[in-house]
């Protein structure tokens, strides 16, 4: 007799539905139809949707973005994050430049992509990243996506100062005192006020700082309710708008790629428009605040009058570091040393001796043969002196000669003085900070204040 067995049925085994995303975007310089961004979203949507074999991740749209770099692009980002969480296992994007323009992004984002198993389909290019030879293909035409972003600029470029040469500005940029009017620039009163009184400040001799407390003081702000500051401040006296003019082109994007904008110094073409609005600034008034301002550049830190500087500041300088000595007064005043600047700073300090102001002079005055110190002499003899080491100076003339002498600080003898002595003994005597509850110079100071000690 035949042996018959049952076979049981199994479950059939469904293939894994494979997480479908696609990518969009619409850069600056092109409206055209079929890059639009709805039309590119309804593409995707409905060409996902209708394949069996996929499930539906999302449209990821960046809109009227640039593809040369990755840092203004959200949702190009976001889609990153989502492929690093596994949600995504492909992604369709129309062409190599829509995805990105930029030959270095593209290859760095697809090859991280492929290492964590996404594949990236260009649909023009008919390329998968995950083929054997998608990676050159995208390499070659990567490149052309770059160079013809980098053409659509130079034409956008050549358009700008066409219209530049012809006295039209290239877009409303702001300008604080200002408001646009249709094509043209009107004053804003209660803020014109506060662009005269900037100037009128530097004219008045005060430092930019000086106005920057002034209006945190009363409470003056941006026309965004921030605070004013010195970089703020030096925009407002240094635009030429102010004067009823334009200059046109006072700065220029170097390179498509990266967009870093630089100074125009000369290198390109500049224009120069007037009367194009009303003034809040007279021109020769805007002039003179050009010329005191490369006056003030000039002197460095002996224009601001609110420094306490000397014939010494900026010249000595550290052997070690190479940092500036800075003054400093002790003993409400009566004591002043020179210091290493880098003895202030938040980093290690490089170990330079100070040294007292009065030795300073009097070595000054020996190397300069006037007897007496001279400030007036330093100043236009001396063009820096180099602390080395411990017991040397370093004078560097003007004319190019170089002295050195030997030096050593008498500081603890001329601080000690007989009457300080006295001080310090009478101190003791009464027992130091555990008898008067003050420390010495507390005392000393009472001492001076008073006249003589009184007993509590």
């Amino acid at each position: 007799m035949a042996k018959i067995s049952r076979v049981e049925p199994t479950a059939p085994i469904l293939k894994k539905r494979k997480q479908v995303a696609a990518y969009a975007r619409v850069s600056m310089e092109s409206e055209r139809m079929n890059h639009s961004l709805s039309a590119q979203i309804s593409h995707y949507s409905s060409l996902i949707q209708k394949n069996p074999e996929w499930d539906y991740a999302g449209v990821y749209a960046d809109d009227f973005v640039n593809g040369t770099g990755t840092a203004k692009r959200n949702e190009f980002k976001r889609m990153l994050n989502d492929c690093e969480a596994g949600k995504i296992n492909i992604i369709l994007t129309k062409s190599i430049s829509r995805f990105a323009r930029n030959t270095v992004d593209l290859l760095e984002t697809v090859r991280h992509l492929k290492d964590i198993g996404v594949e990236v389909r260009f649909e023009r290019e008919h390329i998968s990243s995950l083929s054997g030879d998608g990676e050159l293909m995208l390499t070659i035409l990567a490149s052309f996506a770059q160079e013809e972003s980098r053409s659509i600029s130079d034409n956008v470029k050549w358009g700008i100062r066409k219209r530049m040469a012809e006295g039209i500005p290239n877009g409303r940029s702001r300008v604080y005192g200002y408001r646009w009017e249709g094509d043209g620039l009107v004053i804003v009163p209660e803020e014109a006020a506060v662009v005269r009184r900037i100037f009128q400040n530097f004219l008045d001799g005060k430092s930019r700082l000086e106005t920057e407390r002034e209006f945190a003081a009363e409470g003056i702000t941006t026309r965004d309710g921030c605070r004013w500051v010195d970089s703020n401040i030096k925009v407002v006296l240094t635009n030429i708008t102010y004067t009823g003019n334009m200059l046109l082109q006072k700065e220029y994007i170097a390179d498509p790629i990266s967009k870093q904008r630089r100074k125009n110094h000369g290198e390109l073409p500049q224009y120069y428009v007037e009367d194009t609005h009303p003034a809040i600034i007279d021109k020769a008034t805007f002039d003179y605040v050009q010329e005191e301002m490369a006056r003030r550049r000039e002197l460095g830190c002996f224009a601001n009058k609110s420094l306490n500087l000397s014939c010494f500041s900026t010249k000595i300088k550290c052997g070690n570091c190479g940092r500036s000595f800075l003054r400093s007064a002790r003993k409400r005043g009566s004591y002043v040393i020179w210091t290493c600047g880098s003895k202030k700073g938040r980093g290690k300090s490089c170990g330079a001796r100070d040294i007292p102001e009065k030795l300073l002079q009097s070595v000054c005055a020996e190397v300069l043969c006037t007897g007496e110190f001279d400030d007036l002499a330093f100043a236009e003899r001396i063009e820096s002196v180099i602390i080395i080491g411990k017991d040397t100076m370093e004078f560097h003339f003007y004319g190019g000669e170089v002295k050195s002498v030997k030096w050593k600080s008498h500081a603890k003898e001329t601080m000690w003085t007989p009457e300080r002595k006295a001080l310090w003994s009478e101190y003791n005597c009464r027992g130091g900070r555990n008898g008067t509850g003050l420390g010495f110079n507390e005392f000393t100071q009472r001492k001076e204040r008073d006249g003589e000690w009184q007993e509590k």
